[in-house]
């Protein structure tokens, strides 16, 4: 039962590793050093964009709920 868990926790991992790296960064080097402008460009997440956001949400939970059944068992 650990060893599954353990490869289990690997394969989500690894999955959330991915979702993260492939999300677009917002602001760039420039939000950096404050060339912003200051309007606030905020936009909704659609297509791709949202999926990825969605999936690291539920491979974050799944990832710490893994975490704590193996500090149980």
């Amino acid at each position: 039962m650990q060893s599954a868990l353990t490869i289990f926790q690997i394969i989500i991992s690894i999955g959330l590793i991915t979702t993260i790296l492939l999300q677009q960064r917002g602001a760039g080097t420039s939000g950096l050093f404050g060339g912003g402008g200051g309007s606030g460009s905020y936009h909704t997440k659609r297509g791709l964009e949202k999926v990825l956001f969605i999936s690291s949400i539920v491979l974050a939970t799944l990832f710490i709920i893994t975490a704590f059944l193996s500090l149980i068992i």
